[in-house]
Parts: C-alpha cells; sequence; structure tokens
C-alpha cells in the first residue's frame, strides 16, 4: 500500500504566507551601536539600529547584520518586529 500524503494545501497556504510577506515595504533604521560578532565562524555582526520610520519609529532593535558595518551605516529591515537573541557572556 503506498502512503498517504495530502500536505500539499498546507503547503500552499505557506507558500502564499510568504508572498504577503515578500510585498512588505523595508523600513530604514540606522546603527546605533556595534555589540559584536556572531555566528559559528563570526561572520554575522550584532548591531542595535533605532527605526527610522513607520509605526515601530523610534524603537532600538537588535538585528544579526552580513556584510560590512559601521555605526551610523542605514539598514533596510522588511521586518523590524524581529528581534534577535543576546550574545551569550563568557563566564571567566
Amino acid at each position: 500500500m503506498g502512503k498517504k500524503r495530502g500536505g500539499h494545501k498546507r503547503l500552499k497556504e505557506m507558500r502564499e504566507g510568504l508572498k504577503v510577506k515578500e510585498e512588505r515595504e523595508a523600513v530604514p533604521a540606522m546603527v546605533m551601536e556595534i555589540i559584536g560578532r556572531t555566528g559559528v565562524r563570526g561572520e554575522a555582526t550584532q548591531v542595535r539600529a533605532k527605526i527610522l520610520e513607520g509605526p515601530d519609529k523610534g524603537k532600538i532593535v537588535r538585528r544579526n547584520v552580513m556584510g560590512p558595518v559601521k555605526v551610523g551605516d542605514i539598514l533596510m529591515l522588511k521586518a523590524p518586529e524581529i528581534e534577535a537573541a543576546p550574545l551569550a557572556t563568557k563566564k571567566r
């Protein structure tokens, strides 16, 4: 006997949900502080950024950024409500 599949409807709904998220406008945010490096090989930089426009204007969020970044740079955030987890501190 063959296995019952039927998951295609759920997959289609998930894809449609992703399309809605992709159509969002990007919101500018200015880098206020560089917190440190993150990722297995230190390939991302964690920063604090202040949102400059939109409903979350003035809110400061923690985000992980790939590539070179410095204080004062403007990031375009597609999902400004998402925040990165804090970096783990080393115990000595």
